[in-house]
């Protein structure tokens, strides 16, 4: 039976895909347990796109099925920043502490629905026959008037859920996946990978 190959490095992102895929009855690896080891250029643009850009990529080296997801944050309000570029926002090394300062300074004055926002993740899966399946799960939510939180990481200390009163750096990992954007994608390709 085929593995499953995350493309990630992410040990936060890897314990919650292993807590999702765990059902599958397949091996799940992280590329660096699988000993691969590649440079993408992340150049899609959408989240779509540079999911499948990252899965085909490692499956050009292996058999097994190949995973791959592109997540970020959208905020309406500018624009639906940082998009795609939610990892390297304001710079790849910059701490998540000064980016998510730098929306909640920006968001100055804007109130309610205004600073809706989302989590987007999209997962791509290429087969070992080289068929391709796109997911995508998004979170809805709104841009917190300050950070709060010590679940999670990146940008959650940040995202505010109305419907929990809390930001997604504030509830319990089991009730996140429950309600993620990575979670949601990660069970649609569960059920995905189940039909093969």
């Amino acid at each position: 039976m085929n593995r499953i190959i995350f493309a990630t490095g992410n040990k936060d992102k890897m314990k919650e895909i292993r807590e999702i895929l765990g059902d599958t009855g397949r091996e799940i690896l992280s590329m660096a347990e699988a000993g691969l080891e590649t440079d993408i250029e992340e150049n899609g643009t959408t989240f779509e796109e540079n999911a499948l850009i990252k899965a085909r990529a490692i499956a050009e080296k292996t058999d097994d099925i190949v995973l791959a997801d592109d997540s970020g944050l959208e905020i309406d309000y500018l624009g639906k920043e940082p998009g795609i570029y939610s990892s390297r926002y304001m710079g790849k090394d910059t701490p998540y502490e000064v980016k998510n300062q730098s929306f909640i300074d920006r968001l100055e004055g804007v109130e309610g629905d205004e600073r809706s926002a989302r989590f987007v993740c999209a997962i791509a899966a290429v087969l070992p026959d080289k068929r391709e399946i796109v997911v995508k799960g998004t979170m809805e939510g709104q841009i917190a008037h300050s950070m709060k939180g010590e679940n999670g990481f990146g940008y959650d200390p940040v995202f505010y859920l109305p419907q929990y009163g809390k930001t997604s750096a504030e509830i319990s990992p089991e009730e996140k996946h429950a309600i993620s954007h990575r979670g949601k994608a990660l069970r649609a390709m569960r059920d995905e990978l189940k039909k093969i």
